[in-house]
């Protein structure tokens, strides 16, 4: 193997302002309450009535016997019915305030109530090429790609994968070079579904292999698997909730996810979707804790929405929006660890409408305080594509909406009556005064992609769009990002165990055809 240089620290630097870089705490949010006090109350009365009286059907053996010894009821359907008693102490025993941990310690994330964090996420079948702009299917090597794009991105904490390889038709092998490619790509948390539970223990020894130790993975556990337990409308899911079996036993931190469909697989009422995602969302965490009592558990409902008229999934609208938030309020009620999807933006390309879509749904969703923000950065065409440039686009609003939600700070000084006095009886204007020099890489943010030249400017600079500009800054980072926290011989011995696809030569500098490429951009 060829010795690869780790190009990755200049350009890891944020260009926006030190004081925004995210803290391991995230930032606080839970200020947008969508729903009033009695309106939660009614939500988590009828959740319970549905998962005592309704219930869950199609359990696992292992969920269904587990159950029943906990005080579960099945009816002469099959359905598992949950007593109000059993769902409420697991509520309070579930695990609060863990430490998801990235590959290395710097990117270990504290999950604190009301923190809010930012993560890739989705499973796109494609991709909006850099260099054609135009739609194909997304592969292998594009799931590195947003890997080492996100190692640049201080906004976003964790790395959930937000493509499919659809190069690669064996589940085995889609589950270990899925893993593989995003574990090679950063450092950060990673997040990944499992398609069969029989693949658990292959990928925890993969991931100690590439650590280079054995039981390294238990120590400190860096993926979470992404388990859809509960497909609605409130029904066990075989594969999945064998996957989340095995992950809790095998010490894997685990995204618990469900996603009605609102007036398709969830009721049409706004309010009746959130009763039916936060039962399934409750139902899948006592399963899950019923395997292993208190085991680290983000708990999320993820409340989509269908457009009546066609019954096609929408992700970019102000109903998506309330939905996410009012999941989130609810969890926080609960004080429960969960996550939320945004920025899920139906345009195709990263235009005005996906601008607007992703600003929308992904200002109220971390306005709302989950603990997590999914899909946020990246996803286009109701979730079926993802681009590089939108990614990159996307995590610039990130640096606004999280300057939005830390509000304006009112203190004696900031308040500024001797600046406005100062100002006024002497220069008339504030911009060399001594607070504005002080403020100005505190109070305010800069944009590196968003254009704020006069129009005569910006024409004799090109007349670039931010497409384009997007464009050029992933060619940069893509030319000369390669981290190396892998070692070529853990990298080596990985690759003489399992059947890795990803070429030697997309994680080299010297042989990427990303290189070139920049210097054909230039």
């Amino acid at each position: 193997m060829k010795t690869r240089r780790n190009r990755s620290r200049g350009t890891e630097r944020a260009r926006t302002p030190v004081n925004i870089a995210p803290p391991a705490t995230g930032t606080p949010g839970g200020v947008y309450k969508p729903l009033k006090d009695a309106d939660v109350q009614n939500i988590h009365a009828a959740a319970l009535e549905v998962l005592s009286t309704v219930g869950i059907k199609e359990p696992t053996d292992t969920v269904r016997d587990l159950a029943l010894e906990a005080g579960c009821i099945q009816d002469e359907t099959g359905r598992l019915l949950f007593p109000t008693s059993l769902v409420e102490d697991v509520i309070a025993g579930a695990a609060r305030d863990f430490v998801l941990h990235g590959q290395t310690p710097e990117h270990d994330i504290e999950v604190r109530d009301g923190h809010v964090h930012f993560a890739t996420g989705g499973a796109a079948v494609k991709m909006l090429d850099s260099h054609t702009r135009q739609y194909r299917p997304s592969t292998l090597s594009d799931l590195y790609d947003l890997a080492r794009l996100c190692e640049t991105l201080p906004n976003i904490q964790w790395f959930a994968r937000p493509v499919v390889a659809t190069d690669i038709e064996d589940w085995r092998e889609l589950d270990l070079n899925t893993i593989y490619a995003i574990a090679r790509g950063t450092r950060k948390h990673l997040g990944s579904s499992i398609v069969l539970d029989s693949h658990v223990p292959e990928i925890i020894e993969m991931l100690d292999m590439m650590v280079g130790e054995e039981g390294a993975f238990r120590k400190r556990p860096f993926l979470s698997v992404h388990a859809t337990t509960i497909v609605s409308p409130l029904t066990f899911a075989e594969d999945s909730s064998n996957v989340a079996t095995a992950a809790a036993r095998a010490g894997m931190p685990i995204l618990s996810q469900t996603g009605p469909q609102a007036g398709a697989t969830s009721p049409a009422a706004l309010a009746g979707s959130l009763v039916q995602t936060v039962a399934e969302s409750l139902g899948a965490l006592v399963a899950i804790n019923l395997v292993k009592r208190g085991h680290p558990v983000i708990a999320s409902g993820w409340p989509f929405v269908a457009d009546l008229r066609t019954g096609s999934f929408t992700g970019g609208n102000g109903e998506q929006a309330l939905l996410a938030a009012g999941q989130a309020q609810m969890m926080r009620f609960y004080k429960l660890p969960t996550g939320v999807p945004a920025g899920m933006a139906d345009a195709k390309v990263p235009d005005n409408q996906a601008g607007y879509e992703k600003a929308l749904t992904t200002a109220m969703a971390a306005m709302s305080g989950p603990d997590f923000v999914y899909e946020s950065i990246g996803m286009l065409g109701s979730l079926l594509g993802c681009s590089l440039e939108a990614a990159l686009i996307d995590h610039e609003m990130l640096t606004s909406v999280r300057r939005v939600m830390r509000g304006i700070e009112v203190t004696p000084d900031n308040l500024s009556v001797d600046v406005i006095a100062e100002a006024a009886r002497g220069a008339g204007h504030y911009l060399a005064a001594g607070q504005t020099l002080a403020l100005m890489e505190t109070e305010y943010i800069y944009p590196e992609l968003a254009d704020r030249d006069s129009p005569d400017s910006w024409k004799e600079k090109g007349s670039r769009d931010i497409w384009d500009r997007a464009n050029l800054r992933v060619r940069e980072i893509m030319a000369t990002t390669f981290p190396d926290h892998i070692s070529d011989s853990a990298d080596a011995a990985v690759r003489a165990r399992f059947p890795i696809h990803l070429p030697e030569s997309a994680i080299d500098p010297a042989t990427s055809h990303w290189a070139h490429d920049l210097d054909a951009a230039s």
